[in-house]
């Protein structure tokens, strides 16, 4: 597995960047997240895309 995502991110070294910072912005101007996800998940693996949504939302913590 780590082997296929090491293949996927280099495969797609060129648009991730650009994906990850689309979805950022949408996340700060309040967008529609689920259609720039659709297409970031495309070119970018779960962690990265986690990665960037920490960066600009925080971690999410559930009250007990």
């Amino acid at each position: 597995q780590l082997k296929r995502l090491a293949d996927f991110q280099q495969r797609h070294a060129n648009e991730a960047p650009a994906m990850l910072e689309k979805l950022q912005q949408a996340v700060i101007n309040n967008e529609n997240v689920f259609a720039t996800l659709m297409d970031a998940v495309r070119y970018c693996s779960l962690g990265q895309i986690s990665n960037a949504l920490f960066e600009v939302g925080g971690e999410y913590r559930r009250s007990m």
